[in-house]
């Protein structure tokens, strides 16, 4: 199976995603749009989205001949994980594939190197007629319909993608941009596809949080052949100085 029928997701690795000044984006009250902010993304057991050199070759379905794409990771392209290697496998109760996931979604916001990757595998661009925000102070150079560049801080972003998402969720989509979502509390939930694969080493997924977050985990379910989805959701921050 060719690496780009498989779901992948970029590490957003880079800190020009989305540093800017306060006029690069409207600074709207992130209350005044009402989507969530989501993250649906498969990992190795040990929490990387991708090996050294960027291998993808553990991923179930990948072709482990295949040259590893540059500055790729585990990310999410359709079908989801597991959607074709794994056909026929029954979907556990509360387990969610990524086209249920997707029907939610109004808008992506993604860092500019996941976009570069998901451009460079070429094809029908995946995401349809969703509008698409990219976190970047630099021309596309793609002329893609509903594709923008974005600059500002991590909240202005994330409000800019839930108004352009118009009461739908926002799928969150680089581990950078998702780090520093959690680290500022922007992000309402995750899912996290496991893959039952050690690498020892590689690109982490939420190794480098800027803080400490705590989280629920809200299910948990078998998926495709051996691999386990865990639903979670970040607690409440506390103010700096509370005690616990």
């Amino acid at each position: 199976m060719n690496i780009n029928e498989y779901s992948l997701i970029f590490k957003g690795m880079h800190h020009d995603s989305v540093h800017g000044s306060a006029g690069d984006t409207p600074n709207h009250d992130l209350t005044s749009a009402t989507g969530k902010v989501r993250v649906y993304i498969a990992s190795s057991f040990d929490g990387f989205i991708a090996g050294p050199g960027d291998d993808l070759s553990w991923l179930p379905g990948a072709d482990p001949k295949a040259a590893p794409s540059s500055d790729v990771s585990a990310a999410e392209l359709p079908p989801a994980p597991g959607a074709r290697e794994h056909a026929g496998a029954p979907l556990q109760p509360g387990a969610v594939e990524y086209t249920a996931f997707m029907d939610g979604v109004g808008a992506l916001l993604m860092g500019r190197r996941t976009f570069d990757v998901v451009l460079g595998f070429g094809g029908a661009w995946p995401y349809g007629k969703r509008p698409v925000l990219v976190a970047t102070h630099r021309p596309l150079g793609a002329d893609i319909p509903n594709v923008e560049a974005v600059a500002g801080t991590i909240e202005q972003l994330v409000t800019r993608a839930k108004l352009r998402a118009e009461g739908k969720d926002v799928y969150l989509d680089g581990g950078h941009l998702i780090r520093q979502a959690l680290a500022h509390g922007l992000v309402d939930d995750l899912i996290v596809t496991l893959v039952p694969e050690l690498l020892g080493q590689g690109h982490p997924l939420f190794a480098g949080l800027e803080r400490r977050c705590s989280l629920e985990f809200t299910g948990y379910h078998a998926y495709g052949h051996g691999m386990l989805q865990i639903h979670a959701r970040p607690r409440p921050q506390r103010a700096a100085g509370r005690q616990g």
